[in-house]
C-alpha cells in the first residue's frame, strides 16, 4: 500500500483499535451480531426463570419484557419505555418492580422505607401501615410494592439484577439493543444486529 492509505490506515486502527477496516455482514464469532444475539436470548431465559418463581403482576410477555430490561439499562424513563411500547406507565413500573428492576428514584420517600420494609416482613396489613406510618392507604399501597421487588431481589441476592447489569453493561452493546427495540421490536432487533456491525 502506499504512504497515503498506510496513514489512513493508521488512523483507523487509532480510531477504532481494529486493524480490520472492512468486515462481511455476515455472522463472525465474537461479533456484535453474535453478542447482541446472546444477550437477548439469554435476557430471556432469565426473564423466563423469574416468571417461573414468582408470580408476575404484569401482563407483557418475555419479549417485551426483554425490552422493557434493555431500555431501562440504556437509561430510559418509565415515561419514555412507555412511549416506545405503546404501553401506559403504570403497566412499565409494574413490569419493571417484577423484574427486580428498582430505581433509587422509585425509593425516595416521605417517611422511612425501613419501616414500611419491617412492617411489611411481619405481614402487617396494608391498612394497618398506613396507620402506623401516618400514610394514605394509596401512598402505602405504592411504596409496599416497591419494597416488597426489593425484599424479592435481596432474597435471590440480587442475582437477576445483576446478571441483567452483567449482559447490559456494555454501552455499545446496550444501545444498540434499546434503539433496535425502539425501532423494530425485539425479532427485528436481533436481526438488524446483524447490518448495525458496518463502518
Amino acid at each position: 500500500m502506499d504512504d497515503k492509505t498506510a496513514e489512513l490506515r493508521d488512523i483507523f486502527i487509532d480510531a477504532t483499535g481494529s486493524d480490520t477496516v472492512t468486515e462481511s455482514q455476515s455472522e463472525s464469532p465474537g461479533s456484535l451480531t453474535d453478542t447482541g444475539g446472546d444477550a437477548t436470548q439469554r435476557l430471556l431465559e432469565l426473564i423466563g426463570r423469574m416468571r417461573e418463581r414468582y408470580a408476575f403482576d404484569t401482563e407483557f410477555d418475555d419479549e417485551t419484557l426483554s425490552q422493557v430490561v434493555q431500555l431501562y439499562y440504556a437509561e430510559g424513563s418509565d415515561r419514555e419505555i412507555a412511549a416506545e411500547l405503546e404501553a401506559d406507565v403504570d403497566s412499565v413500573f409494574e413490569a419493571r418492580l417484577d423484574l427486580h428492576l428498582v430505581r433509587e428514584s422509585d425509593r425516595d420517600a416521605e417517611f422511612d422505607l425501613d419501616d414500611l420494609r419491617r412492617l411489611i416482613v411481619e405481614d402487617v396489613p396494608l391498612s394497618e401501615r398506613a396507620d402506623k406510618l401516618d400514610i394514605t392507604e394509596a401512598t402505602a399501597r405504592h411504596y409496599s410494592v416497591i419494597v416488597e421487588a426489593d425484599l424479592r431481589s435481596t432474597r435471590a441476592n440480587d442475582r437477576f439484577r445483576d446478571e441483567f447489569r452483567e449482559l447490559l453493561t456494555d454501552s455499545d452493546l446496550t444501545n444498540q439493543l434499546a434503539r433496535d427495540a425502539r425501532e423494530d421490536g425485539l425479532e427485528e432487533a436481533t436481526e438488524d444486529l446483524e447490518t448495525d456491525t458496518s463502518f
